[in-house]
């Protein structure tokens, strides 16, 4: 009976019931919102182990902070806001210790292989998207493969709307250019 009430209910009836120690109400915001939290998790990550990991500790920290959350936005945008940062706190500490090179280093092989097979082509267009800067990366990802709108992706990185579209032009100038230069750099192989 409690876990067929908890699916009737909304994030925010399931948050207040979370506060108060239910972990049935916590365990339905899993329910509801791990794919798309795993999804995102996956996009930043690239590798299905790491966006498992990824989204788990995002929940870890939302469980933690339930307390923090105000409520000015919807429960989602709060954690996908906490799944965004999680990830690139790992890329940071990976780009430190000189791992993130391996997992986004688009080699020969690589762009030869996606100028053969068309189905290869969104897998450069992620490891461009991996060179640019990070606030960009984070607004192309959200934008189109995530596929939030203008508000949504603006109030997960706490900026104006104004200034996420100019993000969001200079970033797809920045990715013409570095498509471009990659494209270039497997016509001379």
């Amino acid at each position: 009976m409690d876990s067929m009430r908890a699916t009737e209910q909304s994030d925010e009836a399931l948050v207040e019931r979370t506060r108060k120690g239910d972990t049935e109400a916590f365990s339905e915001l899993v329910r509801r919102h791990g794919q798309t939290v795993y999804n995102l998790s996956l996009r930043f990550m690239r590798n299905a182990s790491l966006a498992e990991d990824m989204a788990q500790e995002a929940f870890l920290k939302a469980y933690q902070k339930i307390g923090k959350f105000r409520g000015d936005s919807r429960f989602s945008t709060w954690l996908y806001r906490i799944a965004c940062n999680v990830c690139l706190s790992e890329l940071q500490k990976r780009k430190r210790r000189g791992e993130l090179s391996l997992m986004y280093e688009a080699g020969p092989a690589a762009l030869s292989a996606a100028a053969a097979d068309p189905s290869e082509e969104a897998e450069l267009i992620r490891r461009c998207v991996a060179q640019l800067p990070r606030r960009y990366a984070e607004a192309i990802t959200l934008y189109y493969l995530r596929e939030c709108s203008y508000d949504e992706v603006a109030e997960i990185m706490e900026v104006p709307e104004g200034t996420l579209k100019t993000w969001l032009h200079r970033a797809r100038r920045q990715l013409r250019d570095i498509v471009k230069r990659e494209l270039r750099y497997d016509d001379a192989l």
